[in-house]
């Protein structure tokens, strides 16, 4: 069963659902493009690992469990008071979580030259903490060198990377062409709006081959089985602005 929005379905910007969306959107995209490219081209799953022990990291403590630690102690007596032994209290120790990114990096199979890098944002890139600052600094790299950058951002949540003069969105998509920088092409658009597919550069004067995101983030939604996972009937995580939660409930209500 198809999920019942026209776009980007909301309901799997859920945290717990997002790590593996974006696993299966960043292998579907890597496939597609193997089937636009030829073969002077290849298409690369790289990662970008950190540790993180910002807000929302893995937390690892005592199980929320009463600790036995002897016998009650006998009732004190009228004569004499006996101190009672100190209890330990639960608490939980916060830990760094190793964080595993993965992005994709076309590539020149005569040089190794890294062409471009697409960029399937994760909620850390969009919040403070080592995440955003790994993914800035990554960022940054890229557009110091002479790799074009794709930058997809499917989530409503947290603050996207810094652009200049770019009104707000729901989600957008940057294609950031080596040749033409400072100046990019920025793909904006809303809830209700389908994703757009967009050109992904090339070595110059090669023509661009177009990525259909929208179609392939249908198939990771049916492969996924989402619709066994997605209760619609409960509110999307980020919450959903109160015009477009009406209509969103409306979409599912049709659904069934």
């Amino acid at each position: 069963m198809a999920s019942p929005f026209p776009g980007m379905d909301p309901y799997l910007e859920n945290p717990e659902l997002w790590s593996a969306v974006h696993s299966r959107l960043i292998v579907a995209i890597a496939d597609d493009l193997v089937d636009h490219l030829d073969q002077r081209f290849r298409v690369e799953i790289e990662k970008r690992t950190y540790l993180s022990s910002d807000e929302g990291s893995l937390l690892v403590g005592i199980p929320d469990v009463a600790v036995a630690t002897g016998r009650t102690a006998e009732p004190a007596s009228s004569t004499a008071t006996l101190a009672l032994p100190v209890q330990p209290e639960t608490v939980t120790v916060p830990m760094a979580a190793e964080i595993t990114e993965r992005y994709l990096e076309i590539r020149e199979v005569t040089t190794g030259q890294v062409v471009t890098v697409i960029e399937l944002l994760s909620p850390k890139n969009k919040r403070s903490g080592e995440g955003r600052t790994a993914y800035l600094r990554k960022r940054n790299q890229v557009l110091a060198s002479a790799s074009h950058l794709v930058e997809i951002d499917l989530l409503r949540g947290g603050q996207p990377p810094p652009l200049s003069d770019a009104a707000s969105s729901d989600y957008r998509i940057l294609v950031c062409r080596s040749t033409q920088r400072p100046r990019a092409d920025l793909y904006r658009f809303n809830l209700r709006q389908p994703i757009p597919p967009v050109p992904i550069p090339l070595l110059a004067g090669e023509p661009e081959p177009t990525l259909p995101i929208q179609p392939l983030l249908n198939r990771v939604y049916d492969k996924g089985r989402y619709q066994l996972a997605i209760d619609y009937r409960q509110s999307a995580k980020p919450p959903l602005k109160e015009d477009d939660a009406a209509w969103a409930a409306e979409l599912c209500q049709l659904r069934g």
